[in-house]
């Protein structure tokens, strides 16, 4: 016969179930034990004692006070996001941490694409999809793979249309475009770091040429500071494209060139203005003056809800031109002029169709 178990008079059960806050034997361990005159001492439960169980913690009340906040959370993040919120802030955790953990890559040039996609991208969204509510046209003239460089007008004072074109670029194509800016952008601190990381890198034409062989797409304003920083009264006119750096090459990468037409940017921040030796001051191209800035401060730097629209137009071929094409200054001249007036066309149709500056 097996031996029995021994369950301890007064432990109230079993090892280890019993409350250690008992100091007198359990009504049913003073009837086991009998009428007796003899004081029964409390038992003295020590650590070395292998038959009784003692718990000296109490029940952790921590998880059921944060209970009702955790749910509240996870209320807010579910009608904040959706049904998918969880993995969303779970995958918003995961880019902290490869962030301070320095897990992430970024290409000779500076360019950090998770940065740019989560990050900046997704701040631009909501500008361009709920205050200047863009409508994109001929999205399908920029190539699946493959090389391309887009030309497009640049205006509104502040290089808000690159971004935004930028933006536009990625979420139709699902392709990065990288964009070429102007040295004073790298020279300024914290916003020359941010552009490399953003994809940018300096205009010229040994950074534009290896972007384009190893089959990036593009985007370069050529009209530069001459263009953002004109006056009001001359908006839609197109200034000087330089020299044709870009036409330049694209002929050498036999990459197309495609024209983009930007309707509504010369409307956020109408120059009416200029404080230029101010502006030679600290050497810039220009200080701003708009209807609302200086005169309200920071609150004139909230650009107005234009309407805009965003056209890219057919690609111009490269790759047909002999050799050599691309040092002939002629024909680079030619094939400038032919982009620039594409671009100048489709602006005056688009200024046609849009029913008025804000709607």
């Amino acid at each position: 016969m097996a031996d029995a178990e021994i369950i301890p008079i007064g432990s109230g059960g079993r090892p280890g179930r019993g409350s250690a806050r008992r100091t007198t034997p359990s009504a049913a361990a003073r009837s086991l034990a009998g009428k007796k005159n003899k004081k029964i001492e409390p038992e003295v439960q020590t650590e070395e004692d292998p038959q009784i169980s003692v718990d000296n913690s109490v029940p952790d009340q921590s998880v059921d006070a944060s209970a009702p906040d955790f749910v509240a959370f996870e209320r807010m993040v579910r009608d904040l996001f959706g049904a998918a919120g969880e993995q969303k802030v779970a995958e918003w955790l995961a880019f902290l941490r490869r962030r301070l953990t320095g897990q992430y890559e970024v290409d000779e040039f500076g360019y950090d694409a998770e940065l740019t996609d989560q990050v900046l991208l997704a701040g631009l969204r909501p500008l361009a999809e709920k205050w200047f509510r863009v409508e994109v046209r001929g999205i399908e003239n920029i190539p699946d793979t493959g090389s391309a460089l887009i030309v497009a007008n640049h205006s509104g004072t502040m290089p808000l249309d690159g971004l935004i074109t930028q933006l536009i670029v990625a979420d139709h194509t699902n392709r990065p475009l990288r964009t070429l800016a102007a040295d004073l952008v790298f020279r300024t601190p914290f916003v020359g770091e941010l552009a490399r990381k953003g994809g940018a890198t300096l205009a010229g034409n040994d950074d534009a040429e290896r972007l384009l062989r190893e089959g990036n797409l593009v985007g370069v304003w050529p009209e530069g500071f001459k263009g953002l920083g004109k006056p009001f009264s001359e908006r839609y006119k197109l200034q000087r494209f330089g020299r044709g750096g870009f036409v330049s090459a694209a002929m050498r990468t036999g990459v197309p060139i495609v024209p983009c037409s930007i309707v509504g940017a010369e409307e956020i921040y109408p120059l009416v203005g200029n404080i230029a030796s101010l502006a030679r001051l600290l050497g810039v191209p220009y200080i701003p003056v708009t209807p609302f800035f200086p005169l309200l401060g920071p609150l004139g730097m909230v650009p107005l809800p234009s309407k805009w629209l965003i056209e890219f137009g057919e690609p111009i071929r490269t790759d047909d031109f002999p050799d050599g094409a691309a040092d002939d200054p002629m024909l680079v001249f030619n094939v400038t002029d032919q982009v620039r007036e594409t671009i100048q066309q489709t602006l005056y149709a688009l200024l046609m169709q849009r029913r008025s500056v804000f709607f």
